[in-house]
């Protein structure tokens, strides 16, 4: 598992990024390249600005937490069409670059801030999550949307 807190690592993610070009073709789902990119901030805007996402039910909370949370900050490759949560989908078109440095600015930020910065830190719908949970889950997801692309 790659660790998003390396500076060479998170480099070679946004090495994987500035391979896409607008017109760079989904192997697999429905959404376009600028969609991928604003779906892949939905999950660091969760993280930094929680207050934009609308906050689960106590029963919705205690149910994704014990079930989905499980899931998401384990060490594994994400299967192909597996079901989006509302939060990330992302139907409308995109600006492309503005996107993708968004993402960048995003991966570079989590790097800075460093492992400690997501110990046990709150994540708005499965509770505290420590940091290779967190490493996990940015890895995975960015590998995921990234080789949907092909980079």
């Amino acid at each position: 598992m790659q660790n998003v807190f390396d500076a060479k690592e998170a480099q070679k993610y946004i090495d994987r990024i500035n391979q896409l070009t607008p017109e760079t073709q989904r192997k697999w789902g429905k959404m376009s390249v600028s969609q991928v990119l604003a779906h892949l901030n939905v999950a660091y805007s969760m993280a930094f600005e929680p207050e934009k996402h609308k906050k689960p039910s106590f029963i919705a909370k205690f149910l994704l937490s014990r079930f989905v949370k499980p899931k998401i900050t384990r060490e594994h490759t994400y299967k192909q069409n597996l079901p989006t949560s509302p939060a990330f989908i992302i139907s409308d078109e995109r600006d492309f670059e503005e996107e993708k440095k968004k993402l960048i600015g995003n991966i570079q930020r989590v790097q800075q801030l460093g492992r400690e910065a997501f110990e046990g830190k709150e994540h708005i719908n499965f509770g505290k999550i420590d940091a290779q949970g967190w490493n996990n889950m940015f890895a995975n997801h960015l590998n995921h949307h990234l080789s949907q692309f092909g980079v």
